[in-house]
Order: C-alpha cells, then structure tokens, then sequence
C-alpha cells in the first residue's frame, strides 16, 4: 500500500464557532453558509445564540431549495416567480430544482435576473407581492483540468445591532471544498507509471459531516457527500485522462479503479488517499426474494443462481480481479437476440429484468443468449459502497475495475467484454437488447461546475427513455419500431405516470428535449459507427438508486421491454429488412 495522503481538516462550523467567541456588540448578527445539514446548523445557531450573538445559518449547497424549505413562509402564496442569476442562469435553474415539485400546486416561474449573486424571489399573496433576495454564495475557481468553474463555496457575514450594511462580507473556505482540493493536489503530485493501469486501486476515504436529506418529491435528495462522491470520482478520471494524454471523457481509458468511499463523521474531517491492491470485498447478504417481487438490486449470487436456472448453454469470460462473467445460450428458432445487462454496475435494474423475461422467450421458442451482469467487478463494489449509503448513485461502480467503459473495448484484450461477443457470435443477433439506468435523482459535481460535460443531459431524471443504434440505412426501420414499441410499453399506467412528471420537470430545469417524444417516452435514434448488430436497443430507465414500489416498477419496465421488442421482432418481422452496402 501506498499512502499519498492522510490529513485532517477543521469543521467549518467548529472554526465558525471558535471565531466568534463573544460579539464587539450585544446582538451582533452572524449569517453564515457552510455544507452542513439542518440539526448541525442549528446546534451551532443555539451556541452562538447563547453567548449573544443573533446567527443564522444556512447551507451552502441548494440554498434556494433550502431556502424554501427551512426559512419562506409559503401560507397564502398563490404563485412564486424566481429571478435566476445571469450569469449561468441555466446551472441556477437547476440548482433550484426541485421546488416546483416542492411547491405544488403553486405556481413557479423561473425568468432571469439582475444580481449575479442572488435569487430574486417573489411571492404573490392576496395583500400584493412580496420580494426576497435568496444569497448564493459562489466563487470562481480552476478546476483539476484548470478550467474556470462556479462553484458554491462557504460565506460570513456579520451586521453590527441595526445596522443593514454588514461590516464583513466575505467567502469562507470550507472542509468540503479542502478535501477536493488536497486529493486532487496529491494525485497530480504523485510520480504515476508510463503504462496504463496506473494502479489496481486508488481509494479516497473521507469522513465528513454534510447534508443528507429525503426530499417530499419523486425521489429526489439533496446529499452533499453523494456530490462529493460524484465530483472526486469523474475529476479524477478525467485528471487521469489527461496525464495518459487522452480528452476528458475517453471511454477506453484504462487508469485503475478510483474508489472513493464518502462516510458520515461528526468533528474534524478526515481524507487518507491510497493507492492499494485490488479489494475483495465481502458481499451483502439478504433473505432471497421472487424475481417478480425484488425490491432491490439482486447479490452477485442470485443472479448467477436464477442464470443457472434457466438452463442453456453456460459460456463466460474472466473479469480483471478473476472474477467469472456467465451468459447462457439457447438455440432456439427465428431471428437471434442477444439481452445483456450490468455494463455500468450501478444501474441495478437491468438483471432483474433481464432474468424475468428469460423464461417467457424460452417458452415462446426464441433463439437468444443472456448475460445478466456483464461488470461483475463494478458491481462487487457496487454492493461495498452501498453498505455505508445505500441510495447513493455510486458512479464510481459504473466502470470496470480497470476504470474504462466495457462498450468502449475492442481488439485484444477483451476480458469481460469477450462473453458479449460470444453471445453474438453463437446467435447471429439481428438485435442486442442492453439494459441500462441512470439517476433516479438530481446528479451533481458542485466544486467542478455544478453541470459538467457530456453528462449534463443526464443530471435530472427524464422518465424511462429509448435509444436505438443502427447500421446505415436502416434509420425508418429503427423510427417505426421505437414508435410500436413505445405505444405497447406506456400502457403501464405507473410508467405513464413517471414519465409525464419527470419530463415535464426535465423541460422546466434544462429546457427542451430535441429528441422525439413516442407515445410519452423520450427515444434516441442514431447510426453506429462501431462493429455489431444491425440494431441495439438500449433502455434508460432512472434506477440509481430506488428500492420497493420503484425499483419493482424498473425491473418491470425493463422486462417488458426485452418481451415487446422480441415480440416485434420475431411475430412481426420488424428489424428485418436489408442494410445499406457500406
């Protein structure tokens, strides 16, 4: 093992607390943001109460949604009109989501504003409007690629008795913001070897306080160290990128597996960064359940057990920590289908779904091969970060544990992604159906941006969507299928439901959707430019990470989906005509 770096740092509330020992004068007022949650907030509000002070202190992440939810009387309002900052109003109109949700059935509407610093809010009330200034505290700063980047940070203020004028008004570093900065410093530090993989594991442990809480909408949380979570995971890999001379967001790139683990700790805040041998880790147990009634991501185990199950040829290929990826093969009859699912470990719904469909395209005689999880490596982490936070997204379990995205493979070297080939190669597929997942809540990189690159797209749940990827040629094959599709999947009344909410959310916070819009279900469609089948169909379906009614309703999604388009295939001879001559 390896240690690149073990430090503490001090609470941003203790230090707070230490500074204002007494005020200069009775009734000094001390406004304060800093990324702590509620009950710390007002712990600390109460001692500095005591010693005289008047304090009020907020948070520094989502102020405006804490805002709402901690300080506006809402009693009487009939709608709410929020003037967003200029200057990134559309990160500022995300970073307010979700409060038309929140606030429902009254009315929000968002406009631009003139401060750069602050929400301008207005309540319409019966006695006339009302007018409020939301401060979000931000500063602009070189992220990891150095680029420029605004991102929240800690504030002070302080306002002597009766006066408006505060006579210190100024950022405040914090610990969270420490705690990035020292990890990125260390890594970019540190004498890394020519050859890729650079290391087996490069694990960030960090114990911090911070805010973690449910939110009365959807599934929507506000979870200050899954953020962190998110935003050390992809600026490491992206700083990686950039030491083996690739651009950020190369999905080949095989760095190592960056783990961070982020857990709850009162006190000082502490980070040890190590670079360690590949970790096997002990797997979550439970009580098995009825495939059709799962009401959470399924153990390594009981997916190989209901593979096992079902028969077939057994082939396979070996992962990079040695462990086994299992498909099986039927030979059934008809065009060949491939199901595969797991390629990003974190998007649980897909095995589950996968396997309940299995049995009835057996019965029904498809000629088709399964592989239900594909990252077992990802996923083995998958279930040891889940241990500490459980509904956390865990992107850091998305890629292999060589760090590159197992679709991006080609060539030698296959490892895990070899089983896949072989599924196609024993069936012919005409289409691979790829099981996929995304956030089921808001996903954000606060120190990096806030909104950050390709995944933008991806930072609000849009409802269950589509994407189909075809040789040329075929592209009014691929639109008329996604439109049969789409109109046999959204008679699920619960799916309907889902979508028409989270799209409508999606249009209000990050404008309009430029791809169609089938039967309520948003569907992607496009030539690709890589080897395989004439058509792949990928689902999206926002499952990281839901449990019970909503997990049931994914694996459902995703289920019915493998049964339509097999049946569209096979009983309707859809996906069948002839590609155009390369």
């Amino acid at each position: 093992m390896t240690v690149l770096l073990e430090t503490s740092f001090e609470r941003t509330l203790d230090a707070v607390l230490g500074r204002f020992a007494e005020p200069e004068w009775p009734g000094m007022l001390v406004e304060a943001w800093v990324f702590e949650d509620r009950a710390a907030r007002r712990a600390a509000e109460a001692v500095l109460r005591g010693r005289g002070f008047e304090a009020v202190i907020r948070s520094a992440y989502k102020p405006l949604v804490h805002a709402f939810l901690e300080e506006i009387d809402m009693a009487g309002v009939s709608a709410v009109t929020i003037g967003l900052p200029p200057e990134g109003s559309l990160r500022f109109r995300v970073e307010a989501y979700p409060l038309p949700g929140l606030l429902a059935p009254v009315a929000v509407e968002y406009v631009e504003g003139r401060t750069p610093e602050h929400y301008e809010v207005t309540l319409v009330r019966a006695s006339g409007p009302e007018h409020l200034f939301v401060f979000a505290p931000n500063r602009r700063r070189a992220d990891h690629l150095g680029r420029q980047a605004l991102s929240p940070t800690g504030w002070i203020r302080t306002f002597p008795p009766g006066c408006p004028v505060p006579n210190h008004n100024a950022m405040e570093p914090t610990e969270y913001e420490a705690v990035f900065d020292a990890v990125i410093a260390a890594v970019r530090g540190h004498g890394w070897p020519a050859a890729t993989p650079f290391f087996e594991t490069l694990e960030i442990a960090v114990g911090i306080g911070g805010v973690e809480r449910k939110l009365d909408w959807q599934d929507e949380c506000i979870s200050t160290r899954e953020a962190l979570h998110e935003d050390l995971y992809f600026s490491l890999l992206e700083l990686f990128q950039a030491i083996g001379g690739k651009e950020p967001g190369t999905r080949e790139f095989q760095p190592g597996q960056i783990v961070p683990l982020i857990e709850a700790r009162s006190g000082a805040t502490t980070v040890k960064v190590s670079v360690l041998p590949h970790v096997w880790a002990a797997q979550l147990v439970w009580e098995p359940e009825r495939l059709e009634n799962a009401s959470r991501p399924l153990t390594a185990m009981e997916i190989d057990a209901a593979q096992v199950r079902l028969g077939g040829e057994a082939f396979g290929a070996s992962s990079a920590q040695g462990r086994q990826v299992r498909g099986r093969y039927f030979a059934g009859t008809g065009p060949g289908l491939v199901v595969s699912s797991g390629q990003h470990a974190n998007e649980t719904s897909g095995p589950v779904g996968a396997l309940r469909a299995m049995p009835a395209l057996l019965r029904r005689g498809v000629q088709v091969a399964v592989i239900a999880q594909e990252n077992v490596d990802g996923y083995a982490l998958h279930h040891r970060l889940r241990l500490a936070n459980p509904r956390h997204m865990h992107h850091a379990a998305r890629f292999s544990a060589l760090g590159d995205d197992l679709g991006a493979r080609a060539g030698e070297g296959l490892g895990e992604r070899a089983a896949l080939v072989e599924a196609l190669r024993r069936t012919g597929a005409r289409l691979h159906i790829n099981l996929h997942g995304y956030p089921a809540h808001e996903w954000t990189r606060p120190l990096t941006g806030y909104l950050r690159g390709g995944y933008s797209p991806y930072a609000l749940p849009r409802g269950f969507f589509l994407i189909l990827r075809h040789h040329a040629g075929l592209e009014d094959q691929a639109d008329a299928f996604l439109q049969a599709l789409t109109a046999r999947l959204i008679g699920d009344a619960a799916l309907a439901a889902l979508n028409a909410v989270q799209i409508a959310a999606y249009r209000m916070h990050l404008g309009a959707i430029e791809s169609p819009v089938y039967n309520g279900i948003i569907c992607e469609s496009g030539v690709n430019a890589r080897q395989g089948p004439p058509f792949q169909l990928i689902t999206e379906y926002p499952d990281e990470t839901v449990y019970g009614d909503a997990f049931r309703l994914a694996h459902t999604t995703q289920m019915n989906t493998v049964l339509h388009a097999a049946e569209l295939v096979r009983d309707h001879g859809m996906l069948a005509g002839r590609e155009m001559a390369a």
